[in-house]
């Protein structure tokens, strides 16, 4: 075990969450590089996050009031000892998890903003520029995340005489340092309509030369990120 492996052993799901600070941000990402038992704790917990963001509103009051799972019978506690504090540790991370996001979720759910960052990774928005004339204007949000870059893209699609009855199909694209060029996700938009999407990729965010919109049919470029945005 990793000599400062105790002082971060917690961590964890405020590091998923985006609640460290950026000094103790850096540091656990220097522990996570020496120590193998942290690493697999966020191998553990990642996933979850994921899962968390399909819990309704209902579900989410009803985590904000359950309680932790009681203790065994006493007759049975012999057998748990030998394992009980490992399994109290990892109750104790996804319980925090859990009621974090249904927080944010419930919420959500009545209509009140939700002003605190301290539950939302690291992210920045950029607009991305016309490289041809298409009535189209689309933001990106970049967010780091544990395996990643998660993108939320944000397309606009202004009035065009000449297209088709179901619209046009467009390509998000993720230019990497190295020029290596990655469609993240493809989607069909008709004149008038907003469209909102997610995708992400295994890039960190400072490895992102571009995020580009590609029409399908023809693979030209339409929008793209300013080079010193990102």
């Amino acid at each position: 075990m990793n000599a400062d492996h105790e002082r971060f052993a917690e961590w964890d799901a405020a590091y998923l969450f985006g609640a460290l600070s950026a000094a103790d941000r850096l540091a656990y990402e220097e522990h996570l590089a020496r120590c193998p038992e942290c690493r697999a704790a966020i191998g553990e917990v990642a996933p979850t996050l994921g899962l968390l963001s399909r819990i309704s509103p209902e579900r989410a009051q009803s985590l904000l009031l359950a309680t932790e799972p009681e203790s065994p019978p006493a007759e049975h506690r012999a057998r748990v000892l030998s394992f009980a504090q490992a399994q109290q540790r990892r109750r104790r991370r996804t319980w925090i998890i859990a009621a974090a996001a249904a927080a944010v979720i419930a919420v959500t759910a009545v209509g009140v903003p939700v002003a605190s960052t301290l539950l939302q990774p690291p992210s920045r928005t950029v607009a991305l520029e016309q490289v041809i004339d298409a009535p189209l204007s689309a933001s990106v949000t970049l967010a780091d995340v544990a395996w990643g870059t998660r993108l939320d893209m944000t397309c606009v699609y202004g009035p065009s005489d000449d297209a088709p009855a179901d619209g046009w199909a467009y390509a998000m694209v993720v230019v990497s340092d190295d020029g290596t060029e990655s469609v993240l996700s493809t989607w069909r938009a008709r004149p008038g309509t907003t469209a909102k999407l997610s995708a992400g990729t295994e890039l960190p965010a400072s490895g992102i030369a571009a995020v580009e919109i590609r029409s399908v049919r023809t693979g030209e470029v339409l929008m793209r990120t300013d080079a010193d945005a990102l």
